[in-house]
């Protein structure tokens, strides 16, 4: 995700009409979502990145495992934010979109306020997470999204202990439910997620997240859209290419896919698997695969930033970094590979320099999650995450190819 603090994004909740993905042309209910950042952790943008990496993998790996995860706390630096109604008459909150969890719980810093529709399960609930912790207890309410968008009995956290979530009230979690088993003390059951309940309650009628993001140039931008229930035509051009969630371990816990990187002609990652990530801000690869693109674009690591640096005339001769998905290659080009400069000052960067997005993950490629493509990619590509087919999809917008940075 890009810097900024008071962004203002579309989020728009769709209804679908069929049982596999569908575009939807007309918004039904329309929400505000802000982009907060954390300003103590700026100059930290790629160790968090990576922290987070190695969490979701020790996550999904304590999972597999049937043990508890053991995690490093760090803050959150750039997140996106909704404004979630919870109890009747609701109390507002601000829930951070992680496509990584899929728990949704609040008091973070805003406190819950009970209501009539509240009613206490008694049961603790818990979860890790890159950039911290939340435990506390189980209750259920009615949620509300936008303007009359209502889910009766959603299974929300209240914390009494939250760490590494300063700036926002908690998390609305739209990852894969198994995600949600082992968090629960009393049961090891999963947990129905807010779209889960959308899809049973018969507000959409397929379980589809599309997101859509535009290239950030500046602290103000409003630059992004998520639909509930299908796909909306507006945002992206050409078709959506559907690919399986990888069978790969751990990335197969998350919205996982299998891809291969090459820059220009040059394979620098052998198909693998990894995972795509709202809560990621660079794209992470191995870093076999980091080194050689190192090596091929010529940068040198800033100290300042942790990113990789280039001169002018390196940039000039950047090919384009391609993934490919499936049957189809998503190209980055020379501009979206780069930091945009307008934002340098944001992450500790001299304003002139030119930073690189692409970094590494912090480890080998062969372990099962060897890259995570993040928001430097997703603002490029409108994603689409289809639980109904278990698959994820990709397409083109007009910022594929822009020159915004």
């Amino acid at each position: 995700m890009a810097l900024g603090s008071s962004l203002l994004t579309t989020v728009l909740l769709a209804l679908a009409v069929a049982a596999s993905p569908v575009q939807v042309n007309k918004p039904l209910v329309s929400l505000p979502l802000v982009r907060r950042t954390n300003s103590t952790g700026l100059s930290n943008l790629l160790a968090n990145d990576q922290a987070r990496a190695r969490n979701l993998k020790e996550r999904a790996q304590a999972k597999l495992e049937g043990r508890a995860a053991s995690v490093e706390a760090t803050n959150v630096v750039d997140t996106y934010v909704v404004s979630v109604g919870v109890g009747s008459p609701a109390t507002q909150y601000s829930l951070l979109v992680d496509t990584g969890s899929s728990n949704t719980w609040l008091g973070a810093d805003k406190k819950y306020t009970k209501t009539s529709t509240s009613k206490d399960t008694g049961s603790q609930v818990s979860v890790t997470y890159g950039s911290g912790s939340f435990s506390g207890e189980e209750y259920t309410d009615t949620v509300t999204l936008g303007d009359g968008l209502t889910i009766t009995g959603q299974s929300i956290g209240v914390a009494s202990s939250a760490q590494g979530f300063s700036g926002v009230d908690g998390i609305l979690g739209v990852g894969p439910v198994a995600l949600t088993q082992g968090t629960l003390q009393s049961s090891d059951d999963t947990i129905p997620t807010v779209t889960d309940n959308l899809l049973s309650q018969g507000t959409i009628s397929t379980e589809v997240l599309a997101v859509s993001f535009e290239p950030a140039t500046s602290e103000s931008d409003a630059n992004g859209e998520l639909t509930f229930g299908g796909t909306d035509s507006s945002k992206f051009t050409g078709s959506i290419n559907y690919v399986p969630i990888t069978s790969t371990s751990p990335a197969s816990e998350y919205w996982g896919i299998d891809q291969s990187i090459s820059y220009g002609s040059k394979s620098i990652l052998s198909s693998t698997a990894g995972i795509v990530d709202t809560g990621t801000t660079l794209v992470l690869i191995a870093s076999d695969a980091y080194s050689a693109y190192k090596s091929a674009v010529g940068g040198t690591e800033d100290q300042s930033t942790g990113l990789l640096r280039i001169s002018s005339s390196q940039y000039s001769n950047l090919d384009t970094l391609n993934f490919k998905i499936g049957d189809t290659t998503y190209g980055l080009t020379a501009n979206a590979q780069i930091w945009p400069r307008s934002l340098n000052s944001a992450i500790g960067g001299t304003a002139d320099d030119i930073y690189l997005v692409v970094n590494s993950i912090g480890s080998a490629s062969g372990e099962g999650l060897d890259f995570i493509n993040g928001y430097a990619f997703l603002e490029r590509f409108y994603s689409v995450y289809d639980t109904t087919n278990s698959q994820v999809g990709f397409a083109e917008t007009q910022y594929t190819s822009a020159t915004s940075n």
